[in-house]
């Protein structure tokens, strides 16, 4: 996958069209990924040693890879890959051609 955890990221469709958010977890066999503050849904929870109130909580659902892009110097951009001279595989950013490290 082109994104990986850590990385920041624009939502370029749905609901939360232009949102920025930090990858937090990837699913790469769904194509899927978890992006901070983006997707919210309610949960409906019963109360629990944890949470005793029960209740309705706010989390983050997951999103599809193909509705975001990779955030570099405050701009969306595709991801491409480059061969380096020690042979290893680098991300390289479409628009400026630069190194995503």
């Amino acid at each position: 996958m082109k994104i990986k955890k850590g990385d920041s990221v624009k939502v370029m469709t749905g609901n939360d069209k232009n949102k920025i958010g930090r990858v937090l977890k990837v699913y790469p066999k769904k194509d899927r990924i978890l992006v901070e503050g983006v997707n919210m849904v309610k949960k409906h929870t019963r109360p629990t040693q944890d949470n005793p109130q029960g209740g309705i909580l706010e989390k983050e659902s997951t999103i599809h890879i193909s509705n975001v892009k990779l955030v570099v110097d405050g701009k969306p951009t595709r991801v491409g890959y480059k061969t380096l001279e020690n042979g290893k595989k680098a991300r390289v950013a479409k628009t400026t051609g630069e190194i995503i490290g």
